[in-house]
């Protein structure tokens, strides 16, 4: 069994679809960012013969769960070492915009060598925006788009309203915050 198996709920469901029987694995992202009618679902189809590929499955457990995860996943070999790494990865790497501005200990700002996923971005530029007091819409500027998908052209930018919808998310958490704060 491939480890990969470990990103889906345990037991696939059998379905049929246009005639055609499929195995239909949930993902166990609490947070799948899956596309289609129904997100959560990758299916494989029964009568082709590539029946056994995990291909698609791969693909969406890197969009749920990042390739740091999954190398890591690739690593530990089996399927119940993976499901323990998982739960553990769970708590580490929550996908909200709030949870990437939690304080992780104090000290030198330092440099990732690897790039920011969606949620890193989204929440590095509603940092920046709001530090240096940039107009949301900065984020469709032709230059600033330019120097950040340049060397890679498929690269996530936000879009203003979404950089302001994340401000305004971002305020409010940080508003009740600093609320219990005042109240102790």
């Amino acid at each position: 069994m491939s480890p990969i198996y470990a990103f889906f709920q345990p037991t696939p469901s059998i379905a049929i679809v246009d005639g055609r029987r499929v195995h239909e694995f949930h993902c166990s992202a609490t947070n799948c960012k899956g596309r289609g009618k129904q997100p959560r679902v990758v299916r494989r189809y029964l009568d082709t013969t590539d029946r056994n590929s995990t291909g698609n499955l791969r693909k969406h457990a890197r969009q749920c769960w990042g390739e740091e995860i999954l190398q890591g996943a690739d690593s530990c070999g089996d399927i119940d070492s993976t499901r323990e790494g998982l739960v553990k990865a769970k708590k580490l790497r929550d996908g909200s915009i709030t949870a990437a501005f939690e304080r992780k200990g104090k000290g030198k700002v330092t440099f990732s060598h690897r790039q920011h996923d969606k949620t890193e971005t989204r929440a590095e530029i509603v940092r920046w925006v709001s530090e240096s007091m940039r107009p949301f819409n900065i984020v469709n500027d032709r230059g600033f788009q330019c120097l950040m998908k340049t060397g890679r052209p498929g690269y996530y930018l936000p879009s203003g309203s979404t950089v302001s919808r994340d401000v305004k998310e971002v305020f409010k958490m940080v508003r009740s915050r600093v609320a219990k704060m005042l109240q102790v």
